[in-house]
């Protein structure tokens, strides 16, 4: 499991609360609830925080496949 440096963890914030993050695991979680009523979790992969919020990740992980089956869609 990857530590996240307290130096960048005192910097980094949630991006939909705005609300510091604390490192649980493989995983940051906010502080604050966001409009659902649960603290957001966010993903560390490789060392590095994927601070996308929930909404966003299913969109990056599909563009992502598509880059790696080479992405080009042409009509």
């Amino acid at each position: 499991m990857p530590k996240i440096s307290p130096d960048l963890l005192s910097v980094l914030r949630c991006p939909v609360t705005g609300s510091p993050l604390v490192q649980d695991g493989d995983e940051l979680v906010s502080t604050a609830a966001g409009e659902a009523g649960e603290k957001l979790r966010y993903a560390i992969e490789d060392g590095i925080p994927l601070l996308l919020p929930p909404e966003l990740v299913s969109a990056a992980n599909a563009a992502s496949s598509d880059q790696h089956d080479g992405g080009l869609n042409f009509p």
